[in-house]
């Protein structure tokens, strides 16, 4: 199984296969990533075409149990980042 790619060696490829210098495309990469973050902060959710959806969850309190002790908590209330594969995506990769 080959290795995943690090950040600098997938803006190396990515600008090579646009054309454009690596400044440029780490730049654009950092505006992308910050729009999706602010989308996903204000609306909840950002649709990535042909990759997925980024979601914001709620996730209600519950009852939990330690392992160890086998003992009651309260697990609190909080809210979670999902992120739900696009079919398009699966069917390439799979």
């Amino acid at each position: 199984m080959a290795k995943p790619m690090t950040k600098s060696q997938f803006m190396a490829a990515l600008s090579e296969k646009a054309g454009l210098n690596k400044k440029q495309v780490v730049s654009m990469w950092d505006m992308l990533v910050d729009m999706i973050y602010k989308q996903t902060k204000e609306a909840g959710e950002i649709t990535l075409p042909g990759l997925g959806k980024l979601q914001k969850k709620h996730r209600a309190a519950r009852v939990g149990r330690n392992p160890a002790t086998g003992a009651q908590i309260q697990i609190p209330a909080k809210t979670v980042l999902k992120f739900r594969v696009a079919k398009q995506a699966k069917d390439a990769v799979l």
